[in-house]
């Protein structure tokens, strides 16, 4: 027994010694491989994050109706409040039409009469032709009548000369105002309806113009007759029938002039038209309505605000990316947003437009840079980016807006 104890317990010591020693290869070999994989992980992680720009300076943005009257008169009922989700072409608010529908009502009448006497002048210009080359008369008392019907005419001619001249003035300022209006409109700072009622006011002055021109070459053509008959008056009955076509053209003068007339009382008929229907306020796109102004029983001015129209239909985002971020940032690249007020619900879309300038440089205030206390700051970018498929991903129009969200902008 006591040769055994001393070498069993020579073998215990021997084993223990040797226990670490495998123990400690194998802790480093489990280190090493731990930190190798967090290293090919940190690198698998920084290489993906190169396949992908992203900002959480960005909103939702959409176009905003301002909806305005665009005839004077009194509110008589208002159909939508605020909040509230109206449809295109869905009637907001009616004005009173009586004053409409009466002016409307005389321009009919007055286009009525303007054709019967189109129809009377026209039909006169065979009969005079006719009554001209049988005519031999002349008298003294002739030529005393023929001097005075002179005289009225070349008075006419004067008082159809100033009639031109306001026409064209009124010509001139209704161009100029389509001309400032086609800018706006292509803007959508005005409405169409604005648009439409000053091309309409356009086309009536230009009818006005017309008109009076006819009017006036119808005077000088009756001046022309008047002087035709005083020299008649004074010559044979045989030198009359010369002058007989002067006067079938002054005849056929007063028909063109009867049939401007016409056509300038069309023009009023069709503005009537135009101003009574706008009495009817209706929606241009569908949205919701927000800061509205108008009551019942208010008396609108044209071009007063009546309320607002945001559209949920036509959005877009805009986000502002940083200058290093744009580098590989190109039009058409699929963008994945993800919106903050709906609990990070993701909506798909695309890269549609990168700015022309920094957002800075387009301020109100543009920063200037020429001092000795410069400090370079990196400057921020706006992009558009269109939603691809926001009718089936938003068809319950929670999206607004205004909303923050963080879109993911697909580089590689």
């Amino acid at each position: 027994m006591s040769d055994h104890t001393p070498n069993a317990e020579a073998d215990q010591e021997q084993q223990e010694q040797q226990e670490p020693q495998e123990k400690n290869p194998r802790r480093k070999l489990i280190v090493i491989l731990v930190i190798a994989i967090l290293a090919i992980g940190a690198g698998l992680f920084y290489w993906h994050s190169t396949f992908t720009e992203s900002t959480d300076d960005a909103q939702v943005d959409g176009d905003l109706y301002q909806v305005s009257s665009r005839v004077t008169g009194q509110v008589i009922k208002v159909y939508v409040d605020d909040n509230q989700k109206v449809e295109v072409g869905q009637l907001l608010a009616e004005i009173d039409p009586k004053d409409y529908q009466v002016a409307l009502e005389q321009a009919q009448a007055n286009l009525a009469s303007a054709q019967a006497s189109a129809l009377q002048a026209t039909v006169n210009v065979p009969i005079i032709s006719t009554n001209v080359s049988t005519s031999v008369s002349t008298t003294r008392s002739d030529v005393d009548a023929s001097q005075a019907a002179v005289d009225a005419a070349e008075k006419q001619v004067q008082a159809a000369q100033a009639r031109v001249d306001e026409a064209k003035a009124n010509q001139t300022k209704s161009d100029l105002d389509v001309e400032r209006y086609t800018p706006l409109v292509q803007k959508d700072v005005i409405s169409k309806q604005q648009y439409d009622g000053a091309v309409a006011l356009a086309a009536a002055n230009k009818a006005s113009v017309l008109g009076a021109e006819a009017q006036l070459i119808a005077q000088r053509a009756a001046v022309t007759q008047a002087i035709q008959r005083l020299s008649q008056s004074k010559s044979q009955a045989a030198e009359s029938v010369k002058n007989g076509p002067d006067q079938v053209r002054a005849q056929q003068a007063r028909a063109n002039a009867a049939l401007a007339e016409v056509k300038q009382a069309q023009a009023k008929v069709d503005q009537a038209m135009l101003n009574l229907s706008y009495t009817k306020i209706t929606a241009p796109v569908t949205g919701i309505v927000n800061k509205k102004s108008v009551q019942v029983g208010e008396n609108l001015s044209v071009g007063q605000d009546l309320l607002t129209i945001i559209p949920l239909t036509n959005l877009w985002v805009t986000a502002n990316f940083k200058e290093t971020q744009i580098d590989h940032m190109r039009s058409g690249q699929s963008v994945t947003i993800e919106v903050d007020a709906l609990g990070g619900r993701k909506f798909s879309g695309k890269v549609t437009q990168i700015g022309g300038a920094t957002g800075s440089r387009l301020s109100l205030f543009p920063p200037e840079n020429a001092t000795g206390n410069y400090v370079k700051v990196v400057q921020r970018i706006p992009v558009r980016i269109d939603f691809t498929n926001l009718q089936q991903e938003n068809s319950d129009l929670k999206l607004r807006p205004g909303y923050s969200v963080t879109p993911d902008v697909r580089v590689k």
